[in-house]
C-alpha cells in the first residue's frame, strides 16, 4: 500500500493543487489572525469548515460545564425515598414498581409489574417511576412509550436483570430488551445497574462458534425518537449485544455512565448513536468486547468528553456506506480520553463502494496505552458474515475530508501506529495532525513506529511522531493486504416493535 503507478499522473497533478491550496491557506491564515499561530488558525478553519456565518458550527464545539447542580438536591430526596429511608420527594407523585406487584427477587417475572407502573407514571404530572434500591427485578422485553406528562424521572436504583436463556425471548423483539420511545425532557437516572445476562447469546454468537448461524440479538437500553432526554449515572453491563443506543433522537445527553463487558464477548458496543443530532457523552467509563463509542449513518453534532475507553474497539464513527449505501456523518468532537487495550484509539471505517462523507471531525488530548493502532482511517473495512469473502468495489466511496488530530500521545502494539488507508476512487482530504507523540510499547520489542499513507492528504504542524510526510506524497496503490479487525457483524434487520421498525446499523 503507498507506491502503485496506476492513476499516478492524475494523482501528481491532484497532489500539487492541494499543495498550492494548503500553502494559500495557511498564508491567509497568518494574514488576518491578529497574532494567532498560523497552525492554529489553520487547524480552526478545517475544524469548522470555515462555517462562520450562522454561528451554529462554532457552537457545537463548546464544552458544557460540569452536569447542572440545579436537580441534585431533588435528585438526593428520591435517592434516599427509593432507599426507605427518606421523605417522599416534594411535588412528586412516585410510582414504585413493588406497589404494582413487582417481586423483586430476581427469580420472578416482573415484566408486567414494570408495565403496568409505567402506564400509571407517563399518565401523572411531575412523576417518578421508581426502581427502588436493593432489590433484584427479573424483566423481559419492555416498551416504555411516550409521550408522557412533562418532568418525567425513571430513577433506577436496584438492578434490572435480562432473563438468561434466549429461549425465554419474546420473538416480537429480537433487537430490543428495554426501550425508552417518544420521551421529552426526561431524565433515566439513578446509580442502578441493568444487567443484559449476555453469556448465553454470546455463546451463540456466529463469531464465537463459527457453525452457529449469525442471528440478531437485544440492545439492553435503546433511546429512541426522544429529544432532551438525560441518562445519568446508570451502570449498563453484560449486554446481548449493544449495550446503549441512541437512535432518531435529538438533543440526548449521556453523563456519568458505566458500561462493562467482558473483552471477548461479541459485538457489545458500549454507546451507539445513529440518525440523531446534538448527543454529548461525557465523562463515561466504558470497558466491552466491541466499539466503546461507534457513531454511525445521518449523525451530526455529536460530543464526546471525558471518555475512558478499554478495553475493547477503540472510539469509531463507522462502519459507513455497506452495500452501496448512502452515509452522513458530521461535526463529531472528542476532547479528553484515555483509551488502553483497545484494538484501536480513535477510528474511521467505511466500506468501499459506499456513497456520502464523513467531515467536520475532530479528536484532540487522547492517551493511548497499548492500543495496536491509535489513529485509524479506513476505506477498505469489510466484515462479510459468516467469514464470506468481502466484496470490493473501487468505483465510489463514502468521502472522508476535515479529520483534525491534536495532542494525541501514547503507545502503539503495531508498528503501524497511524494508518490512512483511504479510496483510489475518493481519496482522504484534509486531514490535518498536531502535537502527535506515538511510540512502540515496550513488550513489543521497541523500535520505530510508522505512518503508512494510501490516497490520504493533509498537513501537520508543531511536533508529529511518528513523521506523516506521507500525506504530502501519498499516491494510489489499492486496497492493503490486511484489514485490521473485521470486527463487527451487526446486520441491518428492522425489530417487530410498536410505533416503527428500529434500524441497528451494520457498524
Amino acid at each position: 500500500m503507498g507506491a502503485g503507478r496506476r492513476g499516478g499522473t492524475r494523482a501528481t497533478t491532484l497532489l500539487l493543487v492541494l499543495q498550492v491550496l494548503f500553502v494559500a491557506v495557511a498564508r491567509a491564515a497568518v494574514g488576518g489572525g491578529g497574532g494567532e499561530d498560523a497552525g492554529e488558525s489553520f487547524l480552526r478553519l478545517w475544524s469548522d469548515g470555515g462555517e462562520e456565518a450562522d454561528g451554529q458550527q462554532e457552537d457545537v464545539f463548546k464544552w458544557d460545564g460540569e452536569e447542572d447542580d440545579d436537580d441534585d438536591e431533588e435528585e438526593g430526596r428520591i435517592m434516599m425515598w427509593g432507599k426507605g429511608t427518606g421523605r417522599p420527594p416534594t411535588c412528586r407523585n412516585v410510582v414504585n414498581v413493588d406497589s404494582f406487584g413487582a417481586a423483586g427477587d430476581g427469580d420472578a417475572d416482573d415484566t408486567e409489574a414494570f408495565s403496568n407502573a409505567w402506564k400509571t407514571a407517563c399518565s401523572l404530572e411531575n412523576a417518578v417511576f421508581l426502581v427502588p434500591a436493593g432489590r433484584r427485578y427479573k424483566v423481559g422485553a419492555s416498551t416504555f412509550m411516550g409521550p408522557c406528562k412533562p418532568k418525567m424521572i425513571i430513577q433506577i436504583q436496584g438492578t434490572i436483570v435480562a432473563p438468561e436463556e434466549p429461549s425465554e425471548w419474546d420473538p416480537r423483539s429480537p433487537r430490543l430488551w428495554l426501550l425508552f420511545s417518544g420521551l421529552a425532557g426526561a431524565r433515566i437516572q439513578g446509580g442502578g445497574v441493568i444487567d443484559g445476562s449476555g453469556s448465553k447469546w454470546w455463546a451463540n454468537s456466529c463469531k464465537i462458534n463459527k457453525s452457529n448461524p449469525c442471528k440478531a440479538a437485544p440492545t439492553a437500553v435503546t433511546i429512541d425518537s426522544c429529544r432532551g432526554v438525560r441518562v445519568k449515572g446508570l451502570r449498563v453491563q453484560n449486554a446481548q449485544q449493544m449495550h446503549l443506543t441512541v437512535y432518531r433522537s435529538r438533543s440526548v445527553r449521556v453523563t456519568g455512565v458505566r458500561i462493562d463487558a467482558p473483552e471477548d464477548s461479541p459485538n457489545t458496543d458500549g454507546i451507539h448513536v445513529a440518525e440523531s443530532t446534538a448527543v454529548t457523552i461525557q465523562n463515561c467509563r466504558i470497558g466491552t468486547g466491541d466499539d466503546c463509542i461507534s457513531i454511525v449513518n445521518a449523525s451530526f453534532n455529536i460530543r464526546m468528553k471525558n471518555i475512558d475507553c478499554g478495553p475493547g474497539h477503540g472510539i469509531s464513527i463507522g462502519s459507513l456506506g455497506k452495500g452501496g449505501t448512502f452515509a452522513a456523518v458530521e461535526n463529531v468532537a472528542l476532547d479528553t480520553a484515555r483509551i488502553s487495550r483497545a484494538q484501536n484509539g480513535v477510528r474511521i471505517k467505511t466500506w468501499q463502494g459506499g456513497a456520502g462523507y464523513v467531515r467536520g471531525v475532530r479528536f484532540s488530548n487522547v492517551v493511548v496505552d497499548d492500543v495496536d493502532h491509535p489513529i485509524v482511517i479506513d476505506q477498505f473495512y469489510c466484515d462479510a458474515a459468516g467469514g464470506a469473502p468481502c466484496r470490493s468495489s473501487t468505483a465510489s466511496a463514502v468521502a472522508v475530508s476535515g479529520v483534525a488530530y491534536r495532542n494525541i500521545s501514547g503507545t502503539s502494539r503495531r508498528a503501524d501506529a497511524i494508518r490512512f488507508a483511504c479510496s483510489d476512487a475518493v481519496p482522504c482530504t484534509g486531514i490535518v495532525l498536531s502535537d502527535i507523540d506515538l511510540r512502540r510499547s515496550d513488550d513489543d520489542g521497541g523500535g520505530e513506529v510508522q505512518t503508512v499513507c494510501n490516497c490520504a492528504v493533509g498537513f501537520d504542524y508543531g511536533c508529529v511522531r511518528p513523521a506523516v510526510d506521507c500525506l504530502r506524497s501519498s499516491t494510489c496503490g489499492g486496497a492493503p493486504d490486511d484489514h485490521p479487525d473485521h470486527d463487527d457483524d451487526k446486520e441491518k434487520e428492522a425489530a417487530e416493535t410498536t410505533p416503527a421498525p428500529i434500524l441497528h446499523t451494520e457498524l
